[in-house]
C-alpha cells in the first residue's frame, strides 16, 4: 500500500527547511491567502483559521491527486501582551516592533492544520521569547544586515544576529522560526504509516 502524500501548503522556505527535518518526502503548495484577524476571536482561533484557509487552498488546487494525502497549513504571529505584531511595512514599522519587544517577554504563537481525507487537527502551540536588551543601533544593524520584513514580529530567532540577543525561550524553539516540529511530528506519524 502506498504511503500517503504529504503536502505542505505554504510559501515559507523556514516551513520547509523544518518540515525537511523529519526526513519524510513531501511536496509544497504555494498558495495566497488573505491573514484577516477576526477581532470576536482568540488569538489561538485566528491563527488556526489562518492556517485552515491555507490547507484548503491547497486541498482545492491537488483535487484531483490520486491516492491519499495529508495537507499541512500554518500561520504564526508574535503578541506582545494582546497586541499582534504580524509582518511590518518596512525599516520604520520594523524598527518600532523591535523596540517594542525590548525589555519584556513576548510570545509566539503558531496553529496549524491537518487534512487527510474527510479528517482534520487542528492545533496552536505557544513559545515564550525574552531578548537581551537591544540598542537603537543594534536594532538598526540587524534590520540594515537581516531585512526581516517578511517575518512576523520583524525578527526571526534563527538569524545568527537574532542569536546574540535571545536571552530566553520557553517552549519549541521551531515554533518561533514557524513550525512547532514535534508536535506537527506527532500528529503527522500515525497518518504516514
Amino acid at each position: 500500500m502506498a504511503r500517503p502524500t504529504l503536502i505542505l501548503a505554504s510559501q515559507s522556505p523556514r516551513r520547509k527547511d523544518i518540515l525537511s527535518l523529519m526526513q519524510i518526502p513531501f511536496e509544497t503548495a504555494a498558495v495566497e491567502t488573505e491573514e484577516i484577524f477576526d477581532p470576536s476571536c482568540s488569538l489561538e482561533q485566528n491563527v488556526t483559521s489562518i492556517a485552515l484557509a491555507k490547507a484548503e487552498a491547497a486541498a482545492a488546487l491537488i483535487s484531483s491527486h490520486k491516492g491519499k494525502t495529508v495537507i499541512l497549513g500554518a500561520d504564526t504571529v508574535v503578541a506582545k501582551g494582546n497586541q499582534i505584531l504580524g509582518k511590518p511595512a518596512g525599516f520604520d514599522d520594523a524598527f518600532i516592533m523591535l523596540k517594542s519587544l525590548q525589555n519584556r517577554s513576548h510570545r509566539v504563537y503558531t496553529g496549524f492544520v491537518l487534512l487527510f481525507g474527510e479528517k482534520s487537527y487542528t492545533e496552536c502551540v505557544a513559545t515564550t521569547v525574552e531578548f537581551e536588551p537591544m540598542s537603537d543601533n543594534e536594532i538598526q544593524r540587524y534590520l540594515l544586515s537581516v531585512k526581516p520584513y517578511d517575518k512576523a514580529g520583524a525578527y526571526g530567532i534563527q538569524d545568527p544576529l537574532m542569536a546574540c540577543y535571545i536571552k530566553r525561550i520557553e517552549g519549541c524553539y521551531y515554533n518561533v522560526v514557524g513550525l512547532p516540529l514535534s508536535r506537527v511530528c506527532k500528529v503527522l506519524k500515525p497518518l504516514l504509516c
